[in-house]
């Protein structure tokens, strides 16, 4: 099949001149004859594109032209189409969020990186966690607590003292943020078929929202129900040898 590239860019100032560069220099196609997307920026707009192509199974491949990038290629407008003929191709479940709040409103939403709960006011939250429908934890008194994939492991996770898993583990991490009870849980390592249920206690006075990958919020949460979505799959691309689970593992010698 033959190499049709669709550029797309955040919309920072370095990037965009970086799209208009490659645009003179390869050309752009429509996005619904495109191949392959290339997006530069940073992780955040990586994971905006992600979402952006759900299920139409185009791969992405990324250029960092923003801050981490640790989902993005090193950039250079040199031989693009020689990269992208020898990249790595990384496939990322989606996480889905059903989130209920306390007049009875369900949201859903889709993450690639992790869902997460937050305290909205200046009270702890307190969680009950549930893992396949058999509680775990009757009450987890935290800032807050996350579901993260091995992919988005590195992210939010990662600050919260959450474990870097490796992209082929096949589990999912479960973190809380400065939980205060109990006071020596560290969170858990969970199955990627695990279905994982957080019930707000005390819901009216300790408010909790509920976030997919920092772009869907939902407010005044009292329950959130967390699981692997496996009909939804992102394709990544990435340079041969830099693959994400090199990333993964280098992650955690720095």
């Amino acid at each position: 099949m033959a190499l049709r590239i669709r550029f797309t860019a955040s919309r920072t100032e370095v990037a965009q001149e970086a799209m208009a560069r490659l645009i003179a220099r390869y050309g752009q196609v429509e996005a619904r004859r495109a191949t392959v997307i290339v997006a530069l920026g940073g992780d955040g707009f990586m994971l905006q594109t992600l979402h952006a192509q759900s299920g139409r199974g185009v791969p992405v491949y990324g250029m960092n032209r923003g801050t981490v990038g640790f989902l993005m290629n090193e950039f250079s407008e040199e031989a693009l189409p020689e990269r992208l003929a020898l990249a790595e191709e990384e496939i990322l479940n989606a996480l889905s969020m059903r989130a209920e709040n306390t007049r009875g409103k369900v949201s859903e939403a889709l993450a690639i990186n992790e869902v997460s709960l937050l305290r909205q006011g200046a009270q702890a939250a307190r969680l009950r966690v549930s893992v396949d429908g058999r509680e775990r934890l009757p009450e987890l008194v935290c800032d807050g607590a996350l579901v993260a994939t091995p992919a988005g492991s590195t992210a939010y996770n990662y600050s919260a003292h959450g474990p870097i898993l490796p992209i082929g583990a096949g589990v999912l991490a479960l973190t809380a943020m400065s939980a205060f009870r109990p006071r020596r849980w560290r969170g858990a390592l969970l199955p990627k078929s695990a279905e994982v249920r957080f019930d707000v206690l005390d819901a009216e006075k300790r408010p909790v929202m509920a976030d997919a990958d920092s772009r869907s919020s939902v407010r005044d949460v009292a329950s959130v129900i967390v699981r692997t979505e496996p009909s939804v799959s992102h394709r990544l691309l990435f340079d041969a040898g830099h693959g994400l689970e090199e990333r993964l593992i280098r992650e955690q010698f720095v």
